[in-house]
């Protein structure tokens, strides 16, 4: 499905660009003084490192990237810094490409019987329920039939903004009672009719924290009885991750992923951030493929994630 999504009309790929205004502004104040037309000096390499660091790439990566470009820059016998952008552009697009994460890229399984089931965990205040809403509309403009599950039984607000959400995007919200047990709703979610007639269906779950181990036993539930219902599903796990949050967000988000079986990174608010270098941290750091991108607070403000696009719409810059 993901391959699909990302065979979409031209006038949708600028959004990217559009939603990586802030960043690039923010991204380009720290760097692009360094690529002037002058010498290559040790300055130049140390200045670069702390610069990444500062637009929240992370020491680690930020290390590995101004090695590769040294190298790089080496072998092609580079010795002005104004043509580093091309190089540099070419190692951050394989920067993005998670390390150590699975082979498959989002598709719907080939023989799958049933719909393809996602769910969407995240911390509270991550942009989960937006970003479902926003997963909905994608989806559902490229022809899939979609359902959405509400699992958060225990906050009535959740559910309501859900099916608010629903309504916007003309799809059905399978909901259960209040305070009903969260794997309950989705058992007989994805046995009802409604799911049988679905391509997709995306499961919302309540908010939490690493630190609550009730909570992730409910969610170990969800992945349980949805797998009984529908063979190897959930076919997704996506983490939701404010973008806005830096560093600070990536160490929650860190230990939450080793707590479920997290397959790939929803990379919220990006346009409301000046640090767009934490996607880079996210891949090296999590080992997880970015899936999409929101790039605003549109309904149709989400992008299925490309890494030349992200590292172009970031740097302003093509890659040599």
């Amino acid at each position: 499905m993901l391959r699909r999504l990302l065979g979409r009309e031209p006038a949708q790929a600028g959004r990217l660009a559009d939603g990586l205004e802030l960043s690039r502004r923010g991204f380009l104040d720290r760097v692009a003084g360094l690529f002037g037309s002058v010498d290559i000096t040790d300055h130049t390499w140390d200045e670069l490192e702390e610069r990444l660091i500062q637009s929240d790439v992370g020491v680690t990566t930020a290390m590995e990237l101004v090695a590769s470009l040294r190298g790089a820059a080496r072998r092609a016998g580079v010795r002005r810094a104004d043509e580093l952008p091309p190089l540099l552009h070419a190692l951050m697009v394989d920067a993005l490409r998670a390390r150590g994460a699975a082979e498959d890229d989002g598709e719907r399984p080939p023989a799958l019987e049933g719909p393809m089931v996602v769910l969407m965990v995240g911390v509270n205040g991550s942009g989960k329920t937006t970003s479902i809403a926003k997963l909905a509309e994608l989806h559902r403009r490229a022809g899939d039939r979609v359902v959405l599950v509400a699992a958060d039984t225990f906050r009535a607000a959740a559910v309501e903004q859900l099916q608010a959400w629903g309504a916007r995007c003309e799809v059905p919200v399978v909901v259960g009672q209040h305070g009903a047990d969260p794997g309950a709703v989705v058992f007989d979610a994805l046995g009802s009719g409604a799911a049988r007639g679905a391509d997709i269906v995306i499961v919302d779950t309540a908010g939490r924290l690493h630190t609550q181990a009730n909570l992730m036993a409910e969610l170990a539930k969800i992945r349980s009885v949805a797998g009984r219902v529908v063979p190897g599903a959930p076919h997704e796990t996506l983490l939701v991750l404010d973008a806005t949050t830096g560093q600070n967000g990536l160490a929650q988000a860190r230990a939450f992923a080793q707590a479920v079986a997290v397959s790939g990174i929803v990379l919220a608010k990006i346009d409301s951030s000046a640090k767009g270098g934490v996607a880079f941290a996210v891949t090296r750091e999590l080992g997880l493929p970015i899936r999409y991108v929101g790039t605003g607070e549109g309904l149709t403000d989400l992008e299925p994630f490309d890494g030349e696009a992200f590292v172009t719409g970031l740097l302003g810059t093509q890659g040599g």
